[in-house]
C-alpha cells in the first residue's frame, strides 16, 4: 500500500500552517510534506511532527524570492553562493524534522543556455554531495510549463539523463504524476522504466490538480501498480482540494485505517 504524505502547503489550508500537522494526523495521515517551512523555526516544525508522530517525507530547499516570481536558484550562475547558504539553512530544518530527502528547484531558464546548464549541473552536484554527508537524498523534479512557465527542468528525459550522467548514489528523481501526465503522458510505462532512480512520487488529478481519482487518470490502477513494482517510498498528495480538504478525502478513506494500523504496528502511534 502506498505511504501517503499530506502536502501541508496545498492541503489543510483551513488551518494555520502549524495546526495543519494536527489536522493531517487527525485525518489519518502518518506522513507530511510541504514546500517551504522557513517562516517558522525548525524547532516549531519539529515539535508539531513529534507531537503527532508524523514522518517528514520531503520539503524544498530555499527557492530565492518566491513572492517576486523566483522558482529556484540552481540554474542561475550568479546565485550559487546564495544557493549554498540556502542549503545550510535547509539542513537545520532537516535535522529538526529528521527529513531524509530535499527537493532542489532549478529556477527559471532555458536549456539552450549553456551557462544555465553548467550552473545547474554544478548546483545539483554540490548539493547532492553536501546532503550525502548527512546520509540524505537530493531529488529533482521536472515541472510542466503550464503551471510554471519558463521552468528550466521541464523534461523527464533530461532529468533521467542528468541523474545517470552524474552517477551520484543519493541523486534521485521526484516523479510527480500530475506533471508527468501534462508533459509527456505514458505515466505507467514511465514509472516502470524509471523506478530505479525514483526517490519520491507525488499525485494529483489531471488536468485540474484536485484530489486523485476524479479526472482523466485511474489513480487506483496507479496505486496498485506502485505496489506491483515494489515501490516503498512516499507518495505526496500535492493537490488543491476541490472544496474543503476534509470533504475531499473520500479517496483516502480506504487507506486511512491501514495507515493507522501499520503505524501502530511499528510503534508510531499510541
Amino acid at each position: 500500500m502506498p505511504r501517503f504524505a499530506a502536502n501541508l502547503t496545498m492541503m489543510f489550508n483551513e488551518w494555520p500552517f502549524l495546526d495543519r500537522f494536527d489536522a493531517a494526523a487527525a485525518a489519518g495521515f502518518t506522513a507530511v510534506e510541504f514546500l517551504f517551512p522557513y517562516e517558522h523555526t525548525p524547532e516549531a516544525v519539529g515539535e508539531r511532527l513529534g507531537r503527532n508522530r508524523l514522518t517528514q517525507a520531503l520539503f524544498n530547499l530555499p527557492p530565492g524570492d518566491w513572492a517576486a516570481g523566483e522558482r529556484g536558484l540552481a540554474a542561475l550562475p550568479e546565485r550559487f553562493d546564495e544557493l549554498k547558504a540556502g542549503v545550510e539553512t535547509a539542513l537545520s530544518y532537516a535535522e529538526a524534522t529528521a527529513a531524509q530527502r530535499l527537493h532542489l528547484m532549478s529556477g527559471l531558464g532555458s536549456r539552450e543556455d549553456k551557462g544555465a546548464v553548467h550552473a545547474y549541473r554544478k548546483a545539483v552536484t554540490w548539493t547532492a554531495e553536501k546532503l550525502a554527508d548527512r546520509g540524505m537524498d537530493l531529488v529533482i523534479e521536472p515541472i510542466n510549463g503550464r503551471d510554471m512557465p519558463g521552468y528550466f527542468l521541464n523534461d523527464f528525459a533530461f532529468a533521467e539523463s542528468l541523474i545517470h550522467d552524474l552517477a551520484l548514489p543519493n541523486l534521485k528523481l521526484q516523479f510527480d504524476i500530475y506533471h508527468r501526465q501534462v508533459l509527456h503522458g505514458d505515466v505507467t510505462m514511465a514509472l516502470r522504466s524509471l523506478l530505479p532512480i525514483i526517490g519520491h512520487i507525488q499525485i494529483a488529478s489531471v488536468p485540474s490538480r484536485h484530489e486523485p481519482s476524479c479526472e482523466e487518470l485511474d489513480d487506483r490502477f496507479i496505486f496498485a501498480e506502485l505496489d506491483r513494482l515494489g515501490y516503498d517510498g512516499f507518495v505526496g498528495c500535492e493537490y488543491r482540494p476541490r472544496a474543503g480538504t476534509l470533504d475531499g478525502l473520500g479517496w483516502f478513506a480506504p487507506f486511512a485505517g491501514e495507515h493507522h494500523r501499520l503505524s501502530k504496528a511499528v510503534g508510531a502511534l499510541p
